[in-house]
């Protein structure tokens, strides 16, 4: 992955609950060389308004119950585009269209991608191989 960087211990926190819920695609950007706001963005895309405030809700009671508390929430409820603001990690969670609308990755062109490869892999679904003769259904 070219202008990627390894991903932290202290980004996973956040990561985990993401991955947690089926999302259409999670980024993550390395913004702290070029704002003093926020280390990090992660840029989360649903594939519907439901999805967004769910996965936006899951977010918050899972960092809220690891004693991560939210600076600032914006969105949640309308389901558009919800912002989780952590501080040092802010977390945007789109709807599809909404996403290439506001193309927040295009905004930060130049600014390193964490590499999330290896974190995805232990995430995804397992595939059940199924042992038992093939019965020709």
């Amino acid at each position: 992955m070219k202008n990627s960087i390894t991903i932290k211990d202290d980004l996973k926190k956040y990561l985990i609950p993401a991955f947690e819920r089926k999302t259409k695609s999670i980024i993550a950007i390395d913004v702290k060389k070029f704002t003093s706001y926020t280390d990090t963005l992660v840029i989360i895309e649903a594939g519907s308004h439901r999805q967004v405030t769910s996965i936006a809700e899951h977010l918050i009671k899972s960092l809220k119950a690891r004693k991560i508390k939210t600076i600032g929430v914006e969105g949640v409820k309308e389901g558009d585009w919800a912002l989780l603001d952590y501080g040092e990690v802010i977390i945007h969670v789109f709807e599809s269209e909404k996403k290439s609308f506001y193309d927040i990755e295009g905004l930060w062109a130049d600014a390193p991608r964490i590499d999330l490869s290896e974190f995805q892999k232990a995430f995804e679904p397992q595939e059940e191989k199924d042992d038992e003769a093939d019965d020709g259904f």
